[in-house]
């Protein structure tokens, strides 16, 4: 029987993990889109191009921009600081969330709230700029100029997990 080398076992050893890691990662968003609490939001297409991926558009919420009095901790968040949204369900909005509150620790959430991870942009002009990585969605070549016409009444349905991560699920155009 052949003994294998350290290397050799090394190497395996490596390329399993980096296998299990990509895995891990792809049965996240899919654990995040089958069980993941669905929530809307409002938003506002742009339409770029990439050349390399195609069509896709850049989605603006009015989430993305938030008044700093909403902040909830002693310290103002900095640059690149992940945050938490915590977002409750809009009365007459047709299942709007609108956001509650920002902290820099996950916040406990009532049946009718969800909470959104979030990173810092900026925080200028007592305003808190944030990304959720949610700000692009690819779409069928050629439909992106048809979006883009459709800017009123655009809504987004996200499925948030417990933790605040969050997959666009569908964009909902309004008639």
């Amino acid at each position: 029987m052949r003994k294998f080398g350290k290397r050799t076992v090394a190497l395996t050893a490596f390329i399993l993990l980096q296998i299990i890691v990509l895995l891990g990662l792809a049965l996240s968003n899919t654990a995040i889109e089958r069980f993941g609490k669905e929530i809307r939001l409002e938003t506002a297409p742009v339409d770029p191009r990439d050349l390399f991926y195609g069509d896709y558009v850049v989605l603006h919420y009015a989430i993305s921009q938030l008044p700093r009095e909403m902040w909830q901790d002693d310290r103002l968040p900095v640059e690149g600081e992940r945050v938490y949204v915590r977002l409750r369900a809009a009365e007459q909005r047709d299942g709007i969330y609108e956001p509650v509150s920002v902290s820099g620790k996950r916040p406990d959430v009532a049946a009718d709230e969800a909470v959104l991870r979030a990173r810092v942009r900026t925080t200028w002009d007592n305003q808190l700029r944030l990304e959720y990585g949610l700000e692009r969605y690819y779409v069928p070549e050629g439909t992106g100029k048809q979006l883009e016409a459709q800017y009123e009444g655009m809504q987004v349905a996200v499925k948030v997990s417990s933790r605040g991560q969050a997959v666009i699920s569908k964009l909902i155009v309004k008639e």
